[in-house]
């Protein structure tokens, strides 16, 4: 029987993968005739009251098929647009996004249903999420107004756009989200609400977004119901299933802030133990909100590839460079690092694609993930690393030839990346590993359940982290490496680093953005890389790059071991000006504003290379 689901899975797994191909097959529109992806774009660019040129055309594909913001954003700035005309047009983006993808998940599920693939309980999970999906988008409209564009637009506003007054008023004010010891958390799972007197005060979703809360809780109790009279005959874990939308209609509705952080560890304990190849994703990112990290209105269903259930070489080599640097760190690294490697080897590892995905990830799906975020759950139960490859890869492939790569990058660069992209993939899933499993197998180390909480006092944790993650898998490379991979990995490395920096402008990116920066010191301090008229790696300088990121991490490492606040290993690389972050090394700087210039101008421009 469960050889027969596995079956039904792959057939699933390849329909995803087709209608996928067919999305990605809209980019053709840049360069040739396709009526199918016109109609669509016309309607967008209509829906949303945009003029029709070859960069709106561009932003259109990338919102529509990749869930990105960032083109049309630029282009709404291009063409005048003021801050609320922006809010107001990224908006009808989203809802007619949300639109399409309604109809799309609905008819992937009703061709799941005619095919009578799975078993009658697993189908009844699907449709049941698609129909709380539908209610979460509805309620991400009225959170990313309430949160984003009030709450935190009238204190950044209040305070003259300075973060750390923000985050000095919020601690003044006991406005965090608390665990039951008093403890403020490194995320919150309530909003604020303004007062008649300009005072604030802390709310759960439930009294800020009741109606929608209810509808959502409508929906969640009547899959419970559904799933309460069948059997999970395949993988038995009925029970697990039930407990856990169970939990989550209980921290939805909760409405004691004291409560919310503990509801929601129940979540995700009762999560940890559902090991099926269909797994639900519930509220567990926050990058959208940089003051109280609001948990977002997450909402998926993703699958596995059975073909690519292997094991990852990078999980062991993330366990042995971290028992070795912890003894060179020495004192409470080393305890710190064995907890560490416990939480590496319970690790669940799930390498597939999104099936359903609603409300936030509407606004843009990640390319791996690694949760439960909650330390104390995954000490004791350990994470999932979600991994999308196929996915990112036929999207890589999918996507046109943008000009700014081909200006900066070097016309030989780019083509050798879609050559080895399209006719080495099982060497490309091997650097995904690294640089991509890599990094969330490198979000793991050197935490302790207080450590974000204390580091983030100036609200810049995440804003080391995302480097942190992404060197701990080339410290996981450098411990065990392979030579015929070294220069693809740097290659990855450069041009994901470079790419980075035109996201400075895009706030709920802003820690890959500073990422990019951290990375971009190393590269070109180490002389693996120079510009001159566009990016030249010069190889013979690798182990000069791979010292230098070594005597980096090791710094980083300590820093954590040692709880030291964020800005301070930040701002060895970077300085703020004007609001924004550029490097302190005048020459990197230099070449940061020439490249983000060159993107405001020709960023959503394409060509076809010959």
């Amino acid at each position: 029987m469960k050889q027969d689901f596995l079956t039904d899975i792959q057939k699933i797994y390849d329909e995803l993968t087709s209608r996928q191909d067919k999305l990605n097959s809209y980019f053709k529109l840049l360069h040739e005739s396709h009526k199918e992806a016109q109609k669509i774009v016309d309607d967008f660019l209509e829906y949303i009251q945009i003029e029709k040129d070859s960069d709106s055309i561009m932003a259109a594909l990338s919102r529509i098929v990749n869930l990105k913001e960032d083109f049309l954003e630029q282009v709404l700035q291009r063409v005048g647009c003021d801050s609320d005309e922006i809010v107001t047009k990224k908006e009808l983006a989203y809802s007619w996004v949300s639109d399409f993808y309604t109809k799309y998940h609905k008819s992937l599920l009703d061709w799941v249903e005619e095919k009578n693939l799975l078993s009658p309980f697993y189908r009844t999970i699907l449709f049941g999420v698609h129909d709380i999906g539908l209610s979460l988008n509805n309620a991400q409209s009225r959170w990313t107004n309430h949160i984003i564009h009030t709450i935190n637009a009238n204190l950044f506003k209040k305070f003259d756009g300075d973060e750390k007054r923000v985050l000095e008023y919020l601690h003044n004010f006991s406005l965090f989200d608390k665990d039951t010891f008093g403890v403020i958390t490194d995320r919150s799972y309530s909003a604020l609400k303004e007062n008649e007197d300009g005072s604030h005060s802390v709310h759960s979703y439930n009294e800020i977004f009741r109606t929608d809360i209810e509808n959502t809780s409508k929906e969640i109790s009547k899959l419970i119901s559904e799933l309460s009279n069948l059997d999970d005959e395949v993988y038995h874990q009925k029970s697990q299933w039930i407990k856990y939308f169970n939990a989550i209609n209980d921290a939805f509705c909760e409405n004691n802030v004291e409560n919310l952080l503990s509801k929601w560890q129940e979540v995700d304990i009762a999560w940890m133990s559902i090991t099926t190849p269909i797994q639900v994703g519930h509220p567990l990112e926050y990058y959208e909100d940089h003051f109280r990290k609001a948990v977002a209105l997450e909402w998926d269903v993703r699958i596995i590839n059975p073909k690519l259930q292997t094991s990852s070489s990078t999980r062991e080599n993330i366990k042995g460079f971290t028992a070795s640097l912890a003894k060179e760190i020495g004192k409470n690294a080393i305890s710190i690092a064995k907890n560490n490697i416990l939480q590496v080897d319970k690790t669940q590892l799930y390498i597939g694609q999104p099936m359903l995905y609603y409300a936030a990830e509407l606004n843009g799906l990640f390319s791996a993930q690694v949760v439960p975020n909650d330390k104390m759950v995954s000490d004791k139960y350990g994470h999932k690393i979600f991994a999308y490859s196929d996915f990112v890869l036929a999207s890589k492939l999918a996507k046109p030839t943008m000009k700014l790569s081909v200006e900066v990058m070097g016309k030989e660069f780019v083509k050798n990346s879609r050559n080895f992209a399209e006719h080495c993939p099982s060497l490309w899933h091997e650097v995904y590993d690294i640089s991509t499993i890599g990094h969330e197998f490198g979000h793991i180390l050197w935490l302790e359940s207080d450590t974000e909480g204390v580091m983030n006092k100036s609200g810049q944790f995440k804003n080391i982290e995302e480097f942190k993650a992404t060197s701990g898998g080339l410290m996981a490379f450098f411990h065990n490496e392979r030579e015929n991979l070294k220069e693809h990995i740097v290659d990855d490395l450069v041009s994901r680093s470079i790419g980075l920096m035109a996201w400075r402008e895009v706030g709920e990116v802003l820690p890959y953005y500073c990422e990019g920066l951290i990375h971009l010191d190393i590269l070109f301090k180490s002389k693996i890389i120079r510009y001159e008229n566009e990016i030249v790696i010069d190889y013979s300088k690798y182990e000069e790059m791979k010292n230098a990121y070594k005597e980096s991490y090791k710094n980083l490492a300590t820093h954590y071991v040692n709880k030291l606040d964020a800005s301070e290993f930040l701002h060895r690389y970077t300085a703020k000006e004007n609001g924004v972050y550029l490097p302190k090394d005048k020459d990197i700087k230099e070449f940061v504003e020439y490249y983000y210039d060159r993107y405001k101008e020709i960023g959503q421009q394409s060509i076809v290379l010959e």
